[in-house]
């Protein structure tokens, strides 16, 4: 992926945001959203994946057919909202390893503060994909990609469900390297850092908390 920020703009993914942006979107069918476009964008932001063949035997004849080379791929889940998405994209890569940032922000500072962090070994040898729905301020997702890199990890992705501006400015600025693979750029945050026109909280939507 050479682009920084990638909007997937297809229609089933579209017209499913906007049940979930829809304030009386119950909690079950908003996971249940969520569950099918985290597999709607999984299938972009695994886009060139490395490939190789093996030998295999159709009913009617040996053939070398396409299989995915290297390492198992790394789901990287930032807590607890991360988890909607890594749901959807686990039913559609089972294999995939992976692993939680627990972070939570600082609502007076708007700065991300770590609780947990527990990742799958070789990083460097893995595709590393972060999810998290929402990249807001983009402090958390800049914080936790910050760790992943310390652990090792060099082809990072992330993929979110709507992001800010400034968001995605604050990713740019700090690791150019990573793209951004996500449902809806929306406008602007307000002045507590939440995404306008957005959906809510992420989290809370999901599990019914408050």
């Amino acid at each position: 992926m050479t682009q920084h920020l990638t909007v997937v703009n297809h229609p089933l993914i579209q017209h499913k945001l906007t049940l979930m942006r829809e304030k009386e979107t119950s909690t079950a069918v908003f996971r249940q959203l969520l569950r099918e476009i985290s597999q709607l964008l999984a299938y972009e932001v695994t886009d060139q994946l490395p490939m190789t063949t093996r030998r295999i035997e159709t009913p009617l004849q040996e053939m070398d057919a396409p299989a995915l080379d290297g390492r198992k791929l790394a789901l990287i889940s930032i807590l607890r909202a991360g988890n909607g998405l890594l749901d959807g994209m686990l039913e559609l890569i089972p294999s995939a390893r992976v692993g939680f940032v627990g972070l939570y922000r600082d609502e007076e500072t708007l700065k991300p503060v770590q609780y947990y962090f527990k990742v799958p070994d070789h990083l460097d040898e893995r595709l590393v994909i972060v999810v998290d729905p929402m990249l807001a301020t983009g402090n958390s997702s800049a914080a936790a990609i910050d760790l992943l890199k310390q652990a090792g990890a060099k082809d990072i992705r992330f993929l979110c469900l709507l992001a800010a501006p400034e968001g995605v400015a604050r990713m740019k600025e700090a690791h150019p390297d990573v793209p951004i693979v996500t449902a809806s750029l929306d406008e602007r945050l307000n002045d507590v850092g939440y995404i306008l026109p957005g959906l809510g909280d992420a989290g809370d939507r999901m599990f019914g908390t408050k």
